[in-house]
């Protein structure tokens, strides 16, 4: 039991739920936060959808030239299927296992925008205050607000494809949030307000932000909004200095570029990284069970306040002028169809989470190759969502009406005529 310091808890119906979805917080105070998720089927997925599955990341693992995954998917109605694949490396042939940690990119911006709704519910900062309140140093943003960087919406560029060779090169150097956001606010600016750009520049603001509204670093911030009410053992915002993403972590790898694409023979370990590459963006490190149990609660609002008046996800705007209507975006998240979540890439890692609000559906993804970037990990999570949305009902249980605005088929495909690599894995 842990009891919250924030006055925003109310105490709530305690409950637990089998399997790896449980989240539960009990106190005997007025001060509490519970969360009971959806009804889980405690068995696991019939083997037809479980074959269909694996086969999928298979797939998945060959053509982004990782090699090992871990996947977890949660069908309340119908069971579960949470599994690794493969090994460390082509050299390290140690077997990847379900409780390894990784970075899990930019499904921090989920977390960052938690912390930024719990500090309103708390009256520490106000939603629409201007960004230059809290951040010296960014004049031009005067009519940006928190907010705005919380949904995409401030018009700030991306510093990712000016940095990202040195975060590779360098992966021990530590950044200043300001510094590294630096380079996307130098880009000339979007639409701001109504247009969505996806910026790692403005969850950098926002986290530092953040901190200088509370006083207490984003660690400490993500631990009492996130992860302390989650029960989230095995996650974090670590400190900067470089480090692997845990004592029994998945390791991450990069692929060297030559002539055609990646050479797949001679992968690259950037295991060891410094948090600061991602910071309050992408920088929090976590297993596949905690990271599928924080999505399924975000995506229903769970760490709300009970008198929490604003809907976090109801002003989604395009997530791309050319995306399908069914792929949003807003709150540090991407709507997509009936699921919300996040995808991304961190030096080592691409990963992906998306829960279904409604029926607590719920799937994460992480492979341990970053160079084909965060679309194969989302194609990956979205593959196997199609897949078990059609998992049977298991006994005294009905599966939900609604389905996906894709195929299963469709993103198969996608997957499958990646070119990443010039070169085949090396011989084992």
């Amino acid at each position: 039991m842990h009891v919250l310091p924030s006055r925003r808890w109310r105490a709530a119906a305690a409950g637990a739920v089998a399997l790896a979805l449980v989240l539960t917080g009990c106190s005997t105070t007025e001060e509490t936060f519970s969360y009971t998720p959806p009804e889980q089927v405690d068995q696991s997925l019939p083997e037809d959808t479980a074959a269909q599955l694996q086969a999928a990341v298979e797939n998945a693992i060959v053509k982004t030239g990782s090699t090992g995954a871990i996947v977890g998917v949660w069908v309340p109605w119908s069971g579960t299927w949470v599994t690794a694949m493969g090994t460390q490396s082509l050299e390290d042939q140690t077997a990847v296992t379900t409780d390894m940690t990784f970075r899990i990119a930019d499904t921090t911006r989920m977390m960052t925008c938690d912390v930024l709704y719990g500090l309103a519910d708390d009256d520490v900062v106000e939603l629409d205050a201007p960004v230059p309140d809290y951040v010296s140093g960014v004049a031009q943003l005067e009519d940006i607000t928190l907010l705005d960087l919380c949904n995409g919406t401030s018009g700030a560029g991306s510093s990712e494809s000016t940095v990202a060779s040195m975060w590779l090169n360098t992966p021990e150097r530590v950044w200043a949030p300001l510094e590294l956001a630096s380079f996307g606010l130098g880009q000339a600016p979007a639409t701001s307000h109504t247009t969505y750009r996806d910026s790692d520049s403005g969850y950098l603001l926002l986290g530092l932000a953040l901190e200088r509204a509370a006083g207490k670093s984003a660690s400490e911030l993500i631990a009492e909004y996130v992860t302390s009410p989650l029960d989230l053992a095995g996650t974090s915002l670590p400190r900067t200095a470089a480090a692997t993403p845990g004592e029994n972590s998945l390791s991450g790898n990069y692929l060297n570029a030559i002539e055609g694409g990646y050479d797949c023979s001679a992968p690259v370990d950037i295991t060891t990284l410094s948090s600061s590459t991602g910071f309050t963006d992408s920088g929090v490190v976590s297993t596949i069970d905690d990271l599928g149990r924080y999505v399924q609660a975000t995506a229903r609002e769970a760490l709300r306040g009970e008198d929490a008046e604003s809907d976090r996800f109801a002003n989604a705007l395009p997530s791309s002028p050319g995306a399908p209507s069914w792929y949003q975006a807003t709150g540090g998240a991407f709507l997509v169809g009936s699921m919300i979540g996040q995808h991304g890439w961190t030096p080592g890692y691409a990963s992906s989470a998306y829960s279904d609000p409604e029926t607590g559906f719920t799937v994460a993804v992480v492979l341990n190759n970053s160079s084909a970037g965060s679309g194969p990990a989302a194609y990956l999570a979205w593959e196997l969502a199609a897949i078990a949305s059609k998992s049977p009902a298991a006994s005294g249980q009905t599966a939900p009406d609604s389905g996906l605005p894709f195929t299963a088929e469709q993103y198969h495909d996608v997957i499958s005529n990646l070119t990443v690599c010039a070169t085949p894995p090396a011989a084992e």
